[in-house]
């Protein structure tokens, strides 16, 4: 029977790393899947941190997963990256693939966005997933300690009001912006996101 799996941590514990390898290994055993991502920072491909990546289907445009996965029938599997950016509507469809055309479906996301608040991807996720994996590899704050929040830094500063989906990076090479906003992310735990503090005190 098919299953409908969703992986959820932070920034930094191998979502992406991790769908990769589950396509690749799939793939390498004559199974016929989709991998496909959404806002990916890279564009229309999924891209982990380590420097692996593979080109993927940016469902950005895509009004109908359903109808994505008839196009390329028959399917024993999905790999889905970026589910937190999913809409409400294209995580019902991943259950009816899994439901009613029998693919197995493997989705991974962030937990929560910049102000610690559940996506609306992953709120759905959570609520209709056949089973709920919590990344293993623990991203570490400045400190040490269990990063658990996904800060939004807006020229250097943590922020917490704004848009949900503003893609960024987690690393800056420039101290100061040539032109707008420099937007970045980091992981820290709950201590020091609260007080948006980004090192130690001097």
């Amino acid at each position: 029977m098919a299953t409908l799996r969703f992986s959820f941590g932070t920034m930094g514990s191998g979502k992406s790393t991790l769908a990769l390898q589950i396509h690749h290994n799939l793939s390498t055993r004559g199974l016929h899947g989709l991998l496909i991502t959404k806002l990916d920072r890279d564009g229309s491909q999924v891209t982990s941190r380590l420097g692996v990546s593979s080109p993927a289907i940016d469902i950005s445009i895509t009004p109908s997963l359903i109808a994505l996965a008839r196009e390329h029938m028959p399917l024993d599997f999905l790999v889905c990256d970026e589910v937190q950016f999913y809409t409400v509507e294209q995580c019902d469809e991943l259950a009816t693939l899994v439901d009613d055309l029998g693919i197995d479906v493997y989705s991974f996301g962030l937990i929560t966005d910049f102000r610690g608040l559940l996506f609306d991807g992953t709120r759905r996720m959570l609520e209709i997933a056949d089973q709920r994996v919590e990344m293993q590899v623990e991203a570490r704050c400045w400190c040490g300690a269990r990063a658990t929040n996904n800060a939004r830094l807006v020229n250097n500063q943590v922020v917490f009001e704004g848009e949900t989906v503003v893609v960024g990076d987690t690393t800056t090479t420039r101290k100061e912006p040539l032109f707008g906003d420099v937007v970045r992310y980091e992981l820290l735990c709950r201590y020091h996101y609260r007080r948006g503090q980004l090192a130690p005190n001097p």
